[in-house]
């Protein structure tokens, strides 16, 4: 990530830095994180704003029914849209040869396993 796109997304406010004497930037372990956090959204093409209010939700303890119903529905329906897409490869994976799909199969077993770690974290 470019110098540029981390100023930026400290000047609109999506990370936070604390100055030194000599006026240079530091960043903490937490703006750190939440700078992991914003490229998985931009590389899910989650807009800015969206991007923010993901950011506020993981920090507020205290989040509205109503905003938590809502975040369910986006998640619910990138879910579907997923499925949907996952779908249409399914002739193209057909063709693939025994060494791609087991490198998919792979990759998705991750995928797969951080999805429901992530989905027992948040019932439990």
């Amino acid at each position: 990530m470019s110098k540029r796109t981390i100023d930026y997304y400290t000047s609109i406010g999506l990370l936070k830095a604390e100055r030194s004497k000599s006026n240079y930037r530091i960043y903490s372990d937490e703006s750190l994180a939440d700078l992991k956090f914003i490229e998985e959204c931009k590389s899910l093409h989650f807009p800015l704003d969206e991007i923010r209010r993901k950011i506020d939700m993981r920090k507020t303890k205290n989040i509205r029914e109503s905003e938590v119903e809502k975040h369910v529905s986006a998640v619910t329906q990138q879910m579907k849209q997923l499925n949907s897409d996952l779908f249409d490869l399914i002739p193209i994976l057909e063709n693939l040869d025994e060494h791609q799909k087991k490198k998919l199969n792979k990759n998705l077993s991750m995928l797969r396993s951080a999805l429901m770690n992530s989905l027992l974290n948040v019932t439990s």
